[in-house]
């Protein structure tokens, strides 16, 4: 795991501002750093060694040095290609799984991404050609940012670095600030700031420095997460018996655990309450396997869980009580209400854009603890929209009573409905029923209306509803049922926007890698098979993949209900010394520079005084008051880096 960046055109200093943008992701590589300067393109990279210890340093150049690469990832297939390579007569000069990806260009140039395995994001240099190839994962497990300013490409792992370009322009993008009060997350291409842009997974570009301007550049979709629009995944056919189903998934799942714990370093897991996390740590039976160097030191059989000083939201006596029965040692940290609150800024930071999830802070301690003892742990996102694990995935099975009926009867049903009275029961029921999917549903996280965003900020600027950003994808899956459809937009928009991003900034803050076993290519290909009622059903979520889970793990673990990482917000946000941090950030000159400082107070006195929940909406806004300081007003942050990580 490692940070990438850089940036084409020449400048007074190319060398001394590529160091300065790799100082600022110093915490994504603290083993290592390299760099590469040609006038016309300038590249920097931090290392985190993980495979090919002692002779992996980047960038990494090809027999003839004429093409060159650096990339942030593991390649967990590396070993057969590497294997067909040298075959096909290529010289390797490094034990890494990078220079796999190297030579597999040279052999099959764009179209060597479908033979990959692994998370990725990376920057090839073809200096002959002097063309820039960069591509991001299929997921989006690795972040990749780009921008153009001053005419010259800047690109990287981390926006933060850009902020020690030159010719970086920092400046907000208020059509993000305006959907994130919807989604919680920065959902648009285009990033908090503006003209910086996300490579979206699956995704490629080509530049070609010498000709900027001159439609040289195009980004391009190699790789899209398909769900059969006939067939098995949508419930028309049934192709396995269940019994076969689950042995399916339980031998993808395994494997793919198997190759996520290559390295030349030991390996972890994280371990929650929940199935995923517990499934893995089950198949999870000693840290290392043996990379090519170093494969004769010891493994690790170590687990890593956090909780809070309440007793409803602490996971850590499961997690030591799993972890005993399993034969691994479990690590654990209580999380303090100060701790928490004391390190949003530090949060921030490393986030690059505003995130209101509030289990990114159990991240970033869950992190913090492991780094202490491993550089790799294995964690379990990927699972709940692969397999429909979410409880709003039931929704569509509730709702039946009343979709069933014709439209105009489902329309004039939530149309009565709207006129009752606010607290009357089962009104939000039927007014949901009477909606397609595609109106109710944007994905986990639905946090302000359109309405209500514009009626809180001060100075709105019409941007569509949310609708529109989930119409395209929508469309894609326009075939399938509801519960399909539901599990599509998350996959490719919660999935990146929030759960992608925190794990890895919250791990690379503490110079760990996290990898993630579901999202994989195989399990996925396993899993868009599935009928629906072996997702969900009345039963519950993730029905085959529990089943499985059940093969390595007590009843009541598998069949335990979805949690995440559990977070007191609501509580705290009634207490006066947190109350009291929120009203004097929603009191604040930013604040004041962007929403309708009634309309905020109002939000956190009905809240404090029990009237209405609007933890959420409270929430997303001062998260984004709080990366605001970081970002725009040099509002001091923590040091992440911890004894243990090396940096």
């Amino acid at each position: 795991m490692c940070g990438i960046c850089g940036f084409t055109g020449e400048l007074p200093d190319n060398d001394g501002i590529v160091h300065g943008m790799m100082e600022r992701i110093a915490h994504r590589g603290p083993d290592s750093e390299g760099a590469f300067s040609d006038g016309g393109v300038t590249l920097g990279f931090r290392r985190l060694s993980i495979i090919g210890l002692d002779d992996g340093a980047q960038p990494i150049f090809n027999e003839d040095r004429t093409k060159l690469i650096c990339l942030n990832g593991e390649i967990y297939n590396y070993r057969e290609l590497k294997a067909e390579l040298e075959q096909k007569g290529h010289v390797f000069s490094t034990h890494s799984d990078v220079e796999t990806v190297l030579h597999l260009y040279e052999e099959a140039g764009t179209g060597l991404l479908n033979r990959l395995r692994g998370m990725f994001a990376f920057v090839i240099y073809d200096i002959e050609k002097r063309l820039l190839f960069c591509a991001r994962d299929y997921f989006g497990i690795k972040p990749f940012y780009y921008g153009f300013f001053g005419g010259n490409l800047l690109f990287g792992s981390e926006i933060k670095s850009f902020l020690a370009h030159p010719l970086f322009e920092k400046e907000l993008n208020e059509r993000a600030l305006e959907h994130y009060l919807t989604f919680q997350y920065s959902v648009l291409d285009e990033t908090f700031f503006k003209h910086v842009f996300k490579l979206a997974p699956g995704h490629y570009f080509l530049y070609e420095p010498d000709k900027a301007g001159d439609g040289a550049f195009s980004v391009n979709r190699y790789w899209k997460p398909e769900f059969s629009a006939r067939g098995l995944y949508c419930g028309s056919e049934r192709g396995m018996t269940l019994n076969e189903t689950i042995t399916a998934i339980d031998e993808a799942v395994v494997s793919s655990i198997r190759y996520h714990k290559i390295s030349d370093v030991e390996v972890g897991a994280f371990l929650s309450s929940g199935v995923d996390s517990s499934y893995v740590a089950a198949c999870f039976n000693g840290g290392k396997t043996g990379g090519e160097t170093n494969g004769d030191k010891p493994g690790g059989d170590k687990t890593f869980t956090v909780g809070f000083d309440y007793d409803n939201y602490n996971e850590i006596e499961y997690a030591k009580s799993l972890s005993a029965k399993i034969g691994i040692e479990n690590f654990s940290k209580m999380i303090t209400r100060e701790e928490y609150w004391d390190i949003l800024p530090t949060i921030q930071y490393h986030m690059d854009e505003p995130l209101a999830d509030a289990s990114a802070v159990a991240l970033y301690f869950v992190s913090q603890t492991a780094s202490g003892h491993v550089k790799v742990a294995l964690s379990g996102e990927g699972a709940d929209e692969f397999f429909g694990g979410y409880n709003i995935y039931k929704e569509p099975l509730d709702l039946m009573p009343v979709t069933i009926l014709p439209r105009f009867i489902r329309r004039f049903l939530g149309f009565l409905a709207g006129r009752l009275p606010f607290k009357i029961r089962g009104k939000n029921f039927f007014i949901r029923a009477s909606k397609p999917v595609e109106e109710r549903f944007i994905g986990n996280a639905n946090i302000f209306s359109k309405a209500e965003r514009e009626e809180v900020l001060k100075n709105p600027l019409g941007e569509p509803a949310a609708r529109e950003i989930t119409a395209p994808f929508y469309a894609e899956a326009k075939d399938c049922d509801d519960i399909t459809k539901m599990q599509y937009i998350d996959l490719n928009l919660w999935l990146v926007g929030d759960i992608l991003l925190k794990a890895d900034k919250m791990s690379m803050a503490h110079s760990l890698e996290v990898r993630v076993p579901f999202l994989d290519k195989e399990v996925f290909g396993t899993a868009s098979r599935l009928p629906t009622d072996f997702r969900v059903n009345k039963t519950g979520t993730k029905y085959a993949f529990r089943a499985a889970a059940r093969r390595h793990l007590p009843e009541e673990v598998a069949n335990k209900k979805k949690l995440g990482f559990p977070v007191p917000i609501r509580i705290w946000l009634r207490e006066d010394k947190y109350y009291n941090i929120v009203k004097e950030a929603f009191c604040s000159s930013a604040a004041d520079k962007y929403f309708r400082r009634e309309k905020l107070i109002a939000l956190i006195e009905r809240h404090r005084a029990g009237r209405e929940d609007n933890s959420r909406k409270i929430w997303v806004i001062y998260m984004f008051l709080v990366w605001y300081g970081v970002f725009f007003e040099d509002v001091p942050v923590l040091s992440a880096r911890t004894p243990g990580t090396g940096a």
